[in-house]
């Protein structure tokens, strides 16, 4: 049994005016070709470590191709996609012409990838191969949560298996669901039907917490309805509203075996129960002081500010101001910024040294709407080429790169300056630089859940905040040109 897999994968953001290109790819988590992708992926939790995890179990031959993922941020350039795209074709017809027809597809997506005039690449990225492997071979597709679906991929796929949890930690049992669903695929032991039921529903982001309620009573139901006799699978995608793309929005996607109006019926019974529960996945922006005097108010330390409107995870610039600006105004003491994307104070922290203090301008240099630079005279506590290993469990055996990085210090307010547009999704760069994240009274994070997996554990409190920047959760300010349904809150508002 010879099954190909890889994938490109991108969570796009339409809002940002940074263009994603091929060296975004390079320099992100990275291009794998060929053997480099068992290499690098072996015992990782990623889905890709599950299709490796499940080619050992089940005795199949995994034939990587190709796997790159770019950091989050704005359209992905056409002609780089193009290029991408056909060097995964080619190596595809490859492996074909030497050893004949693959016998399935494992392909590992993100589900709200955007390219310069294709709003569903993820669809165009399978329905390509699909056209090389032919109407019968089976292609079954790993998705985030945060998937913008669509039926054009439903109908290019075999299968869909998105995500179960958030912060997503569990994406190398995902790997693990689809490489056993296709390999019963090819036995003919099942026949997988999808039916997708999309939702006019913007999911905010602090109600997507999966450990958590409201959102582990939607996880719950989706696992009963997946012990249900004929149902294969069951995906809820919450959706990823910074696309600007037709099909933007929540959607349920269940996979049955060989029986569309179960898998119809099943996907509207729970599609119909989180529709009348909708006010339960809303929640209003938090403004920046107003969770610190909560906070405090509580007085448990340390009080972990998320902001997610500058989550560089989901492809916003990650300069953005307002805490920063906020910290210093009130004079907050152990205070921490993880982190501000800015190459320029980073590479001037490096040209001064250890112990020496500069003047610098930090953040605010990607859009007005990110807020003014902050006028710093600070210490440069650390510097770092930015390498770091992760320590879960996102991203569990996985090394990272923030690029040219440095901790600044003003009174008792520190900030970390990075190069990469990438989120903390726990204290592992942080402590590389010397920071003891437990200790610090308050912590803002550029990131919307993923911090948790780690940050929970010790947090005394945690607040999401709708500060100042692209990725607002205040839906109703983002500019959409091409959403083509109304949704919920916006021209559904709240029931009062």
């Amino acid at each position: 049994m010879r099954i190909a897999t890889g994938g490109i994968s991108h969570e796009t953001s339409s809002f940002s005016r940074v263009p994603t290109t091929i060296a975004d790819f390079e320099s992100g988590f990275g291009l794998y070709r060929g053997s480099e992708l068992i290499e690098r992926f072996t015992n990782s939790n990623i889905c890709t470590g599950g299709f490796i995890d499940g080619a050992k179990a089940y005795g199949f031959e995994l034939l990587p191709l190709l796997w790159g993922f770019a950091y989050p941020s704005g359209l992905i350039v056409k002609e780089d996609y193009e290029t991408l795209k056909q060097e995964f074709i080619n190596r595809l017809r490859k492996v074909e012409l030497d050893g004949g027809p693959v016998d399935g597809v494992l392909l590992d997506l993100h589900g709200a990838m955007v390219i310069e005039g294709i709003d569903d690449g993820d669809g165009d990225f399978i329905e390509s191969i699909r056209n090389v492997v032919g109407p019968d071979i089976p292609i079954i597709v790993t998705f985030d949560l945060h998937a913008n679906h669509t039926q054009r991929r439903v109908d290019a796929a075999t299968a869909i298996v998105g995500f179960d949890t958030f912060p997503h930690v569990d994406m190398n049992e995902r790997g693990r669901e689809a490489a056993d669903l296709i390999v019963r695929t090819i036995r003919g032991e099942i026949r997988p039907v999808m039916w997708l039921h999309q939702l006019p529903l913007f999911w905010n982001t602090p109600t997507q917490v999966t450990t958590i309620a409201p959102m582990n009573e939607v996880m719950q139901r989706v696992h009963e309805l997946e012990a249900r006799p004929g149902i294969l699978s069951v995906t809820l995608a919450t959706g990823f509203p910074w696309s600007d793309v037709p099909d933007v929005g929540a959607s349920v996607t269940v996979v049955a075996d060989g029986n569309e109006s179960l898998a119809r019926s099943t996907a509207e019974e729970l599609s119909s129960w989180i529709w009348e529960n909708r006010e339960r996945w809303y929640c209003p922006p938090l403004a920046v002081r107003d969770a610190i005097h909560q906070g405090e108010a509580i007085g448990r330390y340390p009080i972990v500010l998320a902001d997610h409107a500058d989550n560089t995870g989901g492809g916003s610039p990650g300069d953005s101001t307002e805490i920063l600006r906020t910290f210093i105004e009130l004079g907050l003491g152990d205070s921490l910024i993880l982190y501000i994307v800015d190459p320029e104070v980073a590479q001037q922290a490096h040209a001064a040294g250890v112990g020496q203090f500069i003047n610098v301008t930090v953040g605010g240099k990607s859009d007005p709407i990110q807020g003014p630079p902050v006028m710093m005279n600070a210490e440069v506590m650390a510097i770092s080429n930015g390498d770091f290993t992760y320590d879960g469990p996102m991203y569990a055996g996985l090394t990272g790169n923030m690029g040219c990085s440095a901790w600044l210090k003003q009174n008792g307010v520190s900030v970390v300056v990075v190069t990469a547009h990438e989120q903390p999704l726990g204290p592992a760069f942080a402590r590389s630089l010397g920071i003891d994240c437990p200790s610090m009274k308050y912590i803002a994070v550029k990131s919307a859940a993923h911090f948790r997996a780690s940050f929970e554990r010790f947090a005394g409190s945690i607040f999401n905040v709708d500060a100042e920047a692209i990725h607002t959760h205040d839906f109703k300010k983002l500019p959409y040109q091409k959403r083509t349904r109304a949704v919920f809150p916006i021209e559904f508002p709240p029931r009062s």
